[in-house]
């Protein structure tokens, strides 16, 4: 495996993490302890100990251990062999020196330029950055613990007039406090395919964040970026699509960081797999094996387009990239991001993913969350006195972060770091409301638009006055209880609907099984599961709105949330069946579909001929078992909508809002039509592996992923990439396909612009101009997501790849016509050899239409 996996990458880092400050004890102990109290605050209060003094006994005594541990293989392979039963392997590998060399590291950490539109805050940073001493400095490269819940937090350094800077979770919104609002998680937003829409959520999530005194959003994700199908992550991300997410990443940091907010752009990257995530006992986190064009034209590209828009930070991710920690690969952080992206912002570590101390600096991580004491703090200064660190690299680790701060003008009236995060919301605190009714409308639009409708005969929908309506399932209504009841609660990391303890064995670190639960019985869900979960102060369930809908209409109401076996009265005008697929941080999920809940809708559908499905899905769920029953009439795959779920949904059921979300991803027939279903597993100690105590994932499929593998194999999905019903119809025509006029555009084959932030300045050029006409052809009202597909006629290139989108809103029998510039970048592969974007000879095929599988416009360009 490794050996292939070498040979096919020239990508693989060989920084040798052995090379941090001493691996003590004391050093380990200290960084379990600051990683507990920085991710859960109220550890830090005699009454958060009190609440939760059992569950930290389990923590300490063995749960979260492994999450601030440093690995032991390093430097002492033999011993850790003989621990694990390694050497009875013939064969098998007990130190990572064996990955050493595989390919050339970059290094020194490029220093930042402060070019383009950083130059001003640079050249502040810089100055006040000469004014600090070394002790100073060293401070702002590691989180401190502070009297508030900010996940992480930078120190101040008063005599110079620096406040510090708070960090919090997350891309969805604010968690762990009160008055924020519950925004619709990433995967709602890749399903609406709406960038005006991602922008406004950015605006109003933003200035959550900045009245609450939280100066870094720990967001948006685009890693994972979707391999892996049972990801317990995915939710969090937009699209399985890089081009699809890397738009909406864009729209977002640009959004965020306009009210002075600086966005944590994560997990970067080839952070796809939530098994072996974390090194545990004897054995390393998953290593993400990658070759040079695949993490091009895929894992890096969204990466690109959030630098591009300027994200303040960047967060290394907890695997290792072909057999080098995230945090500490030279490639990926020196030459990948600071070299060939110009990135101009800093890098932080993912909580307790720093395992080298003099390597992570050198390989261009500038600060370590949720403190650096274990590994940086003395032993880096001791570092830098000793020449094992340069003081410039520590100089510019500190001018990136600080330059960010000025950046973002939060030097000019930001509230102070953390102000609105109290540390214990069950004890009297100060109450800082951070909503703002003007994100009312955005919340609810964000909530109709993520719902994708994917069947709907005999015009099952909308529902018009039904005189009975049955309502079945558990995802209906609300949990019985979500309140910050102190401690580690479910509310904290929104599992109130899920199996607390399975929750705490994934993400916390107990005993117990993880991963074995696809579904939240105890309610319907907004979010999923972790550090992304959003809270749940001001939510409304279907069920809230469905009873309120009914006595308006004077509809007969009866329901059953908790038998999989229901008694159906037949004389119901729809029956509605509630669903969801849960996910969270720390444990990949178990399945694409679970039989409880298939029963359900087959045992309804059986007695009642107008069967409404909905779920909730936090990721792709098959529909196979129960999709061509004559009774289900419609299903509705209503993703995280966030807050406003019950008002979207009934909205859209009862046709005041017009369905126009398209799916981000495909779903399947079946699991084995999938490229990568599931993660990969470590093999079995007894199993005879030379990589057992190192997880390798072969990432051989390459840049077929999703909707690319389908195409490459000709399957024929259940519904494919950017499918979705309307209650209307729409018409294409009329396509334009022109090369761009100007004489001044370079169409070489390779770029020749200058590195600006995002990559060489004429990636961003337009060649290629590309109209066609939309005509809403129904009797409804609606948006259509018009979508532009580019077949690169390239070897090893995908049949086709999203390269556009827009959604106009048209009236019925109205047209408009919507356009696309495709940009250099748009129409290249990357050059393994030449190390630079190719822009092909030949004929490119240029293809429009309402998704990947329903494309009725064709045309050609050749360049």
């Amino acid at each position: 495996m490794a050996a292939e996996a070498a040979e096919k990458t020239t990508f693989i880092d060989n920084d040798n993490p052995s090379s941090a400050a001493p691996d003590t004890a004391a050093a380990t102990k200290q960084s379990q302890q600051s990683w507990i109290t920085q991710r859960f605050p109220f550890l830090r209060t005699k009454r958060g100990i009190a609440i939760t003094v059992a569950v930290i006994l389990v923590i300490i005594g063995g749960g979260l251990a492994g999450l601030a541990a440093l690995p032991k293989h390093r430097g002492g392979g033999a011993a850790a062999g003989e621990e694990d039963g390694a050497g009875d392997r013939p064969g098998a590998t007990i130190d990572d020196t064996y990955f050493y060399g595989q390919s050339p590291p970059v290094y020194p950490s490029p220093n930042m330029t402060g070019s383009g539109s950083w130059t001003e805050a640079f050249l502040k940073a810089k100055e006040l950055v000469g004014q600090m001493t070394l002790a100073e400095k060293v401070n702002l490269t590691g989180g401190v613990s502070s009297n508030t819940s900010c996940n992480g937090f930078l120190p101040a350094v008063p005599r110079l007039g620096f406040p510090g800077m708070c960090l919090s979770d997350a891309g969805n919104g604010l968690r762990g406090t009160d008055f924020v609002s519950s925004w619709p998680s990433g995967i709602h937003v890749g399903a609406s395919w709406n960038k005006a829409l991602a922008r406004r959520r950015g605006t109003g999530m933003g200035g959550e964040f900045r009245t609450k005194g939280v100066n870094v959003l720990l967001g948006p994700v685009v890693g994972p970026a979707g391999r892996v199908v049972l990801s317990g992550r995915n939710w969090e991300g937009f699209s399985s699509d890089p081009y699809l997410s890397g738009v909406l990443v864009s729209e977002t940091v640009s959004a965020v960081q306009a009210v002075g907010v600086i966005t944590s752009t994560k997990h970067y990257v080839a952070n796809e797999q939530e098994t072996n995530r974390m090194p545990s006992g004897d054995t390393e986190s998953v290593s993400s094996n990658i070759d040079d064009r695949t993490m091009h034209e895929l894992y890096l590209w969204a990466f690109q387009d959030a630098v591009r828009a300027g994200s303040g930070n960047i967060m290394c991710s907890y695997n290792r990239l072909n057999n080098s920690y995230g945090c500490a690969n030279s490639k990926a952080l020196n030459g990948l991001l600071k070299t060939e992206l110009g990135f101009q912002g800093w890098v932080v570590s993912d909580w307790g993913a720093q395992h080298a101390g003099v390597a992570t600096a050198l390989a261009g991580m500038d600060v370590v969350m949720p403190t650096g004491n274990a590994l940086w703090g003395s032993h880096l200064a001791d570092a830098v006195n000793n020449g094992s660190v340069p003081e410039s690299r520590l100089d510019d680790m500190v001018t990136r972060t600080i330059a960010s701060w000025y950046q973002m003008r939060q030097d000019q009236d930001f509230p102070r770091p953390g102000v609105g995060m109290a540390m214990d919301l069950t004890g009297p605190h100060e109450v800082i409301d951070a909503r703002n009714s003007s994100s009312r409308s955005t919340l609810f639009d964000g909530a109709v638009e993520g719902h994708v409708l994917v069947k709907n005969i005999r015009n099952a929908l909308p529902l018009q006055s039904p005189k009975m309506l049955s309502i079945f399932g558990y995802s209906a209504k609300n949990p019985d209880k979500t309140n910050p009841s102190g401690g580690l609660s479910p509310w904290l990391f929104g599992a109130d609907s899920f199996n607390w303890t399975e929750f705490g064995a994934g993400f916390l670190g107990w005993s117990g099984d993880v991963g074995k639960t696809a579904i939240a019985f105890n309610g319907t869900i907004y979010s999923g599961g972790g550090s992304g979960a959003t809270p749940k102060s001001t939510v409304i369930s279907p069920f809230d709105v469905l009873t309120q809908q009914a006595y308006d209409d004077g509809t007969a109401l009866f329901w059953d949330f908790e038998s999989g076996t229901p008694a159906v009265n037949p004389m119901s005008s729809a029956c509605l069946v509630f669903g969801n697929a849960y996910a969270t941080e720390g444990a990949d999920r178990p399945s694409l579909r679970d039989d409880y809940t298939d029963g359900l809708i087959k045992h309804v559908a059986d007695r009642c001929n107008n069967t409404v499905v909905i779920f909730h899905n936090a990721g792709i769920r098959l529909v196979d078992q129960f999709i061509d029953h004559p009774n289900v009439t419609a299903v509705m795959l209503a993703h995280l909508p966030g807050e406003a779920s019950g008002r979207a949904l009934v909205s859209l059921l009862y046709g005041r809002s017009n369905p126009s979300g398209k799916l981000p991803y495909t779903v399947a027939r079946n699991e084995s039509d999938y490229a990568v279903l599931g993660p990969d597993l470590p093999p079995e100690p007894e199993g005879g592996d030379m990589f057992g105590s190192f997880p390798q994932s072969n990432f051989t499929e390459g840049v077929f992923v999703d909707y690319r593998h389908f195409d490459a194999n000709n399957i024929t999905p259940r519904y494919p990439f950017g499918f979705g019903l309307s209650y209307t119809t729409f018409n294409y025509s009329n396509l334009s396909v022109q090369k761009a006029e100007d004489q001044s555009l370079n169409f070489d084959e390779y770029p020749t612009g200058a590195v600006v932030q995002g990559g060489q300045a004429d990636l961003w050029d337009v060649l290629v101009n590309v109209s066609a006409d939309v005509t809403n052809t129904g009797p409804v009202d609606g948006a259509e997501v018009a979508q532009l597909y580019v077949g690169i006629p390239a070897e090893g290139a995908p049949v086709r790849q999203l390269r556009g989108f827009e959604k106009p809103f048209l009236n019925s029998s109205s047209t408009q016509t919507v356009r696309f510039g495709l940009t250099r970048r748009d129409l290249s592969v990357w050059d393994v050899v030449v190390q630079r974007w190719r822009l092909v000879r030949g004929e490119y095929t240029i293809e429009v239409g309402g998704s990947s599988r329903d494309l009725p416009l064709v045309g050609r360009v050749t360049i």
